[in-house]
């Protein structure tokens, strides 16, 4: 890979072309786009770490989102192409895990987003917090930045 700044070693990535739907009155995409790039990424992410939605079905569990805190640095315009960049940075193997983001555009090289989300396992059935099943720990653990 040609991008030299990532934050961190190894991101998992996906690489995607904004869309004139993810711009806004500004003439830049919005905030929102972003957030839907991230969980994009975060899911494919987790698929390749052997936990799709069928998983997440079978076990009853899901990671969802706590917080996110999220630095948007530069702006997106129509038809360019990004690459977003994830990491498990953290795991509690019980409740808890953290990724970082951060979406560059290849053309020049600029970060333009630079993000930390907090995650909790929550039983789906119930929607209450519940501790990961052990698909959870060695999935999401095999993601986790050394």
């Amino acid at each position: 890979m040609a991008i030299v700044n990532w934050d961190h070693p190894q991101p998992f990535t996906v690489t995607l072309r904004v869309s004139d739907s993810d711009i806004d009155a500004l003439g830049h995409a919005n905030n929102t786009a972003y957030v839907r790039w991230m969980e994009q990424c975060a899911w494919q992410h987790s698929i390749a770490l052997g936990l799709d939605i069928a998983a997440y079905h079978a076990l009853d569990r899901a990671m969802v989102v706590l917080k996110h805190e999220i630095y948007y640095l530069a702006a997106a315009f129509a038809d360019e192409e990004l690459i977003v960049g994830t990491w498990i940075i953290s795991s509690d193997s019980r409740l808890r895990l953290t990724r970082h983001f951060q979406i560059i555009r290849p053309s020049d090289d600029v970060t333009l987003l630079k993000a930390r989300s907090e995650y909790a396992c929550m039983e789906i059935s119930s929607g209450k917090p519940k501790r990961m099943p052990p698909a959870f720990i060695e999935g999401y653990g095999k993601g986790v930045l050394i």
